[in-house]
């Protein structure tokens, strides 16, 4: 089946992360632009390495979401160019115990990973709004509904993001803004990569399809997400897993 979309122009905020770099690639043989974000100098070399043999194909810009005065760079900057799509990979980890942690840790982490990107819905749906179409994807984590020991907090701010989106959906579809979450499972890339290297024969057994994702699955699962094909996926989330978030 061959993928079509409403626009050309893609915002990834994360860009330098594993899973991204590989989304831009297939963004890039689908036709569209990939804008990816990063978040320092080290993850814009990532992005340069990553792409270095797709020059003039993508651009890159600079988000932290710990500094607002870089979201509000990125996106008073926009001007009148669309904003056709949305992928947001950005999310910081904390894993404590919630009885350890620390108080000032944890206002900074939601103040950074929830209240952050509640400003960035807020003015990249406004620009979305212009020309009233836009498609946002949220990439949350199988951790959301099923947290190890130590990811609450972790769980707890994907969920508040998965909130946040699903809003945004249910507020704007008429006004042709929507929105999808995916909670992809244990994945061979990023930090699972490491993960799944250490533990992957016990992982494989508890998946009913006896495998983790790969990167390029995930990375063809959003794009047809983006594509007009799932536009009626809207503000719902879409496990991808293997089936293990189902049983015991």
């Amino acid at each position: 089946m061959t993928l079509e979309y409403s626009g050309t122009l893609a915002l990834i905020l994360g860009g330098s992360c594993e899973l991204a770099l590989q989304l831009a690639r297939a963004m890039i043989g689908d036709s569209l632009r990939p804008i990816l974000t990063y978040r320092n100098e080290a993850g814009r070399d990532r992005i340069v390495r990553g792409l270095e043999d797709l020059p003039g194909r993508y651009d890159s810009r600079r988000l932290d979401l710990a500094d607002r005065t870089t979201l509000e760079a990125l996106l008073d900057s926009w001007g009148e160019a669309p904003l056709d799509f949305t992928v947001d990979f950005a999310h910081g980890d904390y894993e404590q115990l919630v009885a350890a942690a620390d108080d000032d840790i944890v206002e900074h982490y939601f103040r950074e990973n929830v209240s952050s990107r509640a400003c960035f819905l807020k003015r990249a749906a406004r620009i979305m709004l212009r020309r009233r179409k836009g498609r946002m994807v949220f990439v949350s984590s199988g951790a959301a509904e099923n947290p190890n020991r130590g990811q609450g907090f972790y769980a707890a701010s994907k969920l508040a993001c998965e909130a946040l989106y699903r809003s945004v959906g249910l507020e704007l579809a008429r006004r042709g803004v929507t929105t999808v979450i995916l909670r992809p499972g244990y994945v061979r890339a990023g930090r699972g990569r490491a993960y799944l290297e250490r533990e992957g024969n016990q992982v494989s057994r508890k998946i009913p399809t006896g495998k983790a994702l790969e990167g390029e699955e995930v990375a063809r699962t959003i794009l047809f997400l983006l594509s007009n094909h799932a536009r009626n996926l809207n503000a719902t989330v879409v496990t991808m897993d293997g089936g293990l978030s189902s049983g015991k």
